[in-house]
C-alpha cells in the first residue's frame, strides 16, 4: 500500500483520483475548499486511510507549514500527483486582466514548485516514487486568447522533463499528463462563473470525464517499477488538437 499525495483534490480531476486510487492506497488530500475535502474525507475513510490539508498552492510559506504539520506515519510519501491548476479568462494579452494572469503563473507553475520541492524531502525510500504532473494540450500547442494559460502549461511541460533528469540519480519516476478537453469545473472557472458560456465548451461532442483521467493516472502508477511513462497526452475521440474540434 502506498502513500500518495494528492493536490486539488476537492473537485474534477483530483477528486476522482481520489476516488479510484483509495481502494489501494492512503490518501493525503489537499485543497483551499476545507469543507469539500472534509466531506470527501468522510466518504473515503469509510474504505482506507485518509488525511487532509487545507492550504492554498500560491502560498510557499503555508505549503511547507502544511507538508510539515503531517503526522509521522504519513511523513514518507510514495506518489504526488501534482493535480492543482487552472486557467482564468479567455482573452487576447492585451486585453487580459493582469490578476488573472498572476493567478495561473502562480497557481499552475509556482504552486506545483512549492508542492514538489516541500514533498520531495519526504519521499519515502521506497524504490519506486513517482511524480505525476498534471499537464494539458494548451502545453504542447498555443492558441489564441490563451496566451498565458498555455505558457503555464508549457512550462509544466518544462519543468517535467527537467525534473525526470534531475531526480534519475533519485531513482524517482516523473511522469507528464497533458489532456485535451475534460468537461469538469476548469470553463466555469475560466469563464468567472458563466456557467451557460462554460457549458457551450462541450457541447456538440463527448468530452473526457474527470474519471478517463484517473484511470490514465492509476495505468501510469501500476506500471512494473522499472518502467517510465513519460508523457502521455489525451484527447476526446473528436479533438484533434488544442483547436480542432468535430462537433455535431
Amino acid at each position: 500500500m502506498k502513500t500518495i499525495l494528492i493536490t486539488g483534490a476537492t473537485s474534477g480531476i483530483g477528486e476522482a483520483t481520489a476516488r479510484l486510487l483509495i481502494k489501494n492506497n492512503r490518501l493525503i488530500l489537499c485543497g483551499r475548499r476545507s469543507e469539500r475535502l472534509e466531506k470527501l474525507k468522510s466518504e473515503l475513510s469509510l474504505i482506507n486511510e485518509v488525511i487532509t490539508l487545507n492550504f492554498d498552492v500560491t502560498n510557499r510559506k503555508v505549503v511547507f507549514e502544511a507538508l510539515d504539520s503531517l503526522p509521522e506515519n504519513f511523513k514518507a510519501i510514495d506518489i504526488l500527483i501534482n493535480n492543482a491548476g487552472n486557467a482564468h479568462g479567455l482573452a487576447t494579452f492585451q486585453d487580459a486582466d493582469l490578476d488573472d494572469l498572476d493567478a495561473m503563473i502562480d497557481l499552475n507553475v509556482k504552486g506545483l514548485i512549492y508542492v514538489t520541492k516541500a514533498v520531495l524531502p519526504l519521499m519515502s525510500k521506497n524504490s519506486n516514487k513517482h511524480i505525476i504532473n498534471l499537464s494539458s494540450i494548451a502545453g504542447k500547442q498555443v492558441y489564441s486568447n490563451g496566451t498565458t494559460y498555455c505558457a503555464s502549461k508549457f512550462a509544466v511541460e518544462a519543468l517535467t522533463r527537467g525534473m525526470r533528469l534531475d531526480f534519475l540519480p533519485l531513482g524517482i519516476k516523473v511522469t507528464s499528463i497533458a489532456p485535451g478537453a475534460v468537461e469538469t469545473e476548469f470553463s466555469l472557472v475560466r469563464f468567472k462563473g458563466d456557467s451557460e458560456r462554460a457549458k457551450m465548451v462541450y457541447k456538440g461532442y463527448q468530452a473526457l470525464q474527470a474519471e478517463n483521467i484517473a484511470e490514465t493516472i492509476a495505468f501510469v502508477i501500476n506500471q512494473p517499477e522499472h518502467v517510465q511513462l513519460a508523457d502521455i497526452t489525451i484527447l476526446p475521440k473528436n479533438q484533434g488538437d488544442a483547436i480542432f474540434f468535430k462537433k455535431e
